[in-house]
């Protein structure tokens, strides 16, 4: 796998610089969303399950302070107060100036035991109007998240949140620097959370740029629909953008079942695509079958009417290729 990694900015301006792929730091695990804790509408702990005697909260992988005297009381002012919100991706870092979207909750669970609404906007810097008191605020920039607390006091309001978040781009070519046709790629994206493993986008176009939390992630590229499938872990870092490109062991093929060499393929064939174990893992009817198959042995079978034909062929990675079964042969 070839990676390199460019830097970061406002708009996500890009300037290489070197990159890696193989040596990934364990420790250093994408943030995931946590189960909501009871006290936020999410399942109480079991009846002989010690629930602890940590006040904190976490939500989204940020552990948020749940003391009671954190902030002064100000239940009599039920006014709304102006709240600005906005977002850098480092302390001195520039602001994200578009693609962001504000959400603020009530610290109490609705009537369906989830934390309420009171908020939401999808400006960069969002512009509000709270009561004073205490909500939980969350930030989604693609698919990177984070949360924090928020105290609405008396007054103006600014609360500008430091967001770890990177970029991930994603593509991949044949073994050889063969290129692979855009709408036969995909790829799938995962994090480990606290519950396993953890979905964070699937059906990935090539070149698509995801913004993810800073983090390791696993890759799954999949060229075709059968089994070229190649796997990889990546580290996304905040404040970059990482560039990877996978290499698959595998090609297309096309199937043809003719009366001699190079003849017009013959229409209305049954086509079966065998492994050497004698699964099958392609099947389809026509003149001229087209899939894509990895790196390996293969038998194919074409049934015309009441006679069947067959051949043993090999994918080696490259170019798009035939294979063509002689009726004559048999």
């Amino acid at each position: 796998m070839h990676l390199r990694k460019l830097f970061f900015l406002c708009v996500l301006i890009i300037g290489a610089v070197p990159g890696f792929a193989q040596e990934i730091d364990e420790d250093l695990v994408a943030p995931v969303p946590p189960p909501r804790p009871a006290e936020f509408g999410g399942s109480a702990p079991a009846e002989n399950e010690d629930s602890g005697d940590d006040p904190s909260i976490v939500i989204d992988g940020t552990e948020l302070d749940a003391g009671p005297d954190a902030q002064p009381d100000f239940s009599g002012i039920t006014d709304p107060q102006p709240v600005t919100l906005s977002a850098r991706l480092s302390d001195d870092g520039p602001f994200i100036p578009d693609g962001l979207v504000w959400r603020v909750f009530d610290t109490r669970t609705d009537a369906n035991g989830e934390l309420a609404l009171v908020a939401k906007s999808e400006e960069a810097t969002a512009s509000l109007s709270l009561p004073p008191g205490e909500y939980i605020m969350h930030v989604a920039y693609g698919r990177a998240q984070a949360s924090d607390r928020l105290f609405v006091e008396p007054g103006p309001n600014t609360h500008t949140m430091v967001f770890e978040v990177g970029g991930l781009q994603l593509s991949a070519m044949i073994t050889g620097d063969v290129p692979i046709p855009d709408e036969l790629l995909r790829f799938d994206i995962y994090s480990d959370g606290p519950n396993g493993r953890v979905t964070i986008a699937e059906n990935v176009s090539p070149n698509e740029l995801i913004h993810l939390n800073a983090g390791i992630y696993s890759i799954v590229s999949r060229f075709g629909p059968i089994n070229a499938v190649v796997r990889s872990e990546l580290r996304v870092e905040s404040g970059q953008i990482t560039e990877a490109t996978l290499y698959h062991k595998a090609a297309q093929v096309a199937l043809r079942l003719v009366s001699e060499e190079g003849g017009e393929a013959i229409a209305d064939v049954e086509w079966t695509i065998q492994t050497p174990e004698g699964e099958t893992i392609f099947s389809d009817i026509g003149a001229f079958p087209a899939t894509v198959l990895a790196e390996g042995d293969y038998l194919a079978l074409a049934k015309l009417g009441e006679n069947v034909y067959n051949r043993e062929f090999e994918i080696v990675p490259g170019s798009p290729r035939e294979v063509e079964i002689l009726t004559t042969v048999y």
